[in-house]
């Protein structure tokens, strides 16, 4: 089946280059917004599959808007597409509900193949912003690689609680630290050890340490 998907940036000759490059790699564009309110309307009537968005517009921000499209498409996956590497829009956007955070300097072959993977429910993470997000919940001088094969199987939310249980926290400070219930923390510890195979947190760290 082919995904749907709904480009939101105020610039109008991006969203022409995006809706032209995923066109010619099988994905349906259902619709352009170049604003917040323009896009929340769409994405009620359009249902996308997926919604890709711009932090950086005027009015309304993505990250402000991010949560109201997850409202409005609760089925979609919402990646966010930016030139923006700072952490605490990283943060922001996957504390926000996103299902990915790529760079606009990613070469078009990597952007397509990680929306497929989006769709699929897998993280769309730009390689560099998995290393950031890595750094911001670790020691940096003491963080190993990430295995990308983890990287690539979980959401975001996901890879950052298994970052934080790495951190030697519990599920009742991940909780805390990701402003979510201490049951939505074990629903997504549940869901990462089924997507990687193993059956304990420690199979999951040690995955993620490449041991």
């Amino acid at each position: 089946m082919t995904d749907s998907v709904l480009i939101v940036d105020d610039h109008p000759l991006t969203r022409d280059a995006l809706a032209r490059l995923l066109a010619q790699h099988g994905f349906e564009v259902v619709g352009q917004a170049a604003g917040a309110e323009e896009a929340l309307a769409l994405a009620r009537e359009l249902v996308p599959r997926l919604i890709l968005l711009d932090l950086a517009m005027p009015g309304i921000s993505g990250l402000d808007a991010l949560p109201l499209l997850r409202d409005a498409a609760p089925e979609a996956e919402v990646v966010v597409m930016t030139a923006s590497e700072d952490d605490e829009s990283l943060l922001g956007a996957i504390r926000a509900g996103a299902s990915g955070y790529l760079l606009k300097s990613e070469p078009p072959e990597r952007i397509v193949d990680f929306l497929r993977g989006a769709a699929r429910g897998e993280a769309a993470l730009s390689g560099v912003v998995a290393r950031r997000l890595l750094d911001r919940v670790r020691d940096p001088a003491a963080a190993p690689a990430m295995s990308d094969r983890v990287a690539r199987l979980l959401t975001p939310r996901e890879l950052e609680v298994l970052l934080l249980l790495d951190h030697h926290l519990g599920t009742d400070e991940i909780a805390e630290r990701l402003f979510i219930s201490e049951h939505t923390v074990r629903s997504h510890v549940k869901s990462m050890l089924a997507k990687l195979g193993v059956s304990s947190r420690r199979e999951a760290l040690a995955l993620l340490r490449g041991d």
